[in-house]
């Protein structure tokens, strides 16, 4: 298992008229928290395109709990409990400054080839990091 914190401030533009967190938003932390778990992996988005591979959305789950608000500070928590195969499943919960969970939720990437956007194996240098 593979698990990483990552600290946001919410921002005036993620919020609405009542200084509430948009529902959209949460999609964007979930991406935040998986950048920097995988810059911490010494695996940044970067390197594992350059390897030839992506990894393209199939499908995202989120529960929200507690409204986020403008000023608070998010800490968000992701893991990854199952190593990748030709998918990776990328756990989320996000708590406030108060330890409140706010949301949770899922985020499921496939690896696909970067010329033929066909399905492929998770690159080597990743899977390695889970055995």
């Amino acid at each position: 298992m593979v698990k990483s914190e990552h600290f946001l401030d919410v921002r005036y533009y993620e919020t609405d008229q009542m200084g509430i967190v948009h529902h959209s938003n949460y999609i964007r932390y979930f991406e935040c928290g998986r950048n920097a778990m995988l810059k911490e992996m010494d695996m940044p988005m970067e390197k594992v395109e350059a390897s030839g591979v992506m990894m393209a959305v199939v499908a995202v789950d989120a529960k929200y709990k507690v409204p986020a608000k403008l000023g608070d500070t998010l800490r968000i928590v992701s893991i990854i409990d199952t190593p990748p195969t030709a998918k990776v499943v990328v756990k989320t919960e996000i708590y406030n400054q108060n330890e409140q969970l706010v949301c949770t939720g899922s985020v499921t990437l496939g690896f696909i080839d970067a010329m033929t956007r066909r399905p492929v194996r998770c690159p080597e240098a990743l899977a390695e990091i889970f055995r």
